[in-house]
């Protein structure tokens, strides 16, 4: 499966900064050792459904530890039997745009 999600913080920076709260939810997710890609609106990470949502569970914990108040967009798409399509996914649609 390949979730996708966001986690939203509160926080107290008079910036409105959540910067270093999301980034320990991402460094949960680079240890985790699955695959996974970030960018600027969701870190995607792909892998069995209790491996996956372990991760999601523990990215929240560690932004809970910082914000009274933690947000989470959750999308999956789950298809057993497969792997690699995290990367797989882009490549057969680069390829139908003949990139």
């Amino acid at each position: 499966m390949i979730v996708a999600f966001s986690l939203s913080p509160m926080s107290s920076d008079p910036t409105g900064s959540v910067t270093e709260a999301v980034a320990s939810a991402v460094r949960v997710v680079r240890e985790s050792g699955l695959p996974h890609e970030t960018n600027a609106m969701f870190t995607n990470i792909e892998g069995e459904w209790d491996e996956v949502m372990t991760v999601v569970k523990r990215a929240v914990d560690v932004v809970a530890e910082v914000s009274p108040r933690v947000g989470l967009v959750l999308k999956a798409d789950i298809r057993p039997g497969y792997d690699g399509q995290l990367t797989a996914k882009v490549e057969r649609i680069e390829e139908a745009l003949g990139d």
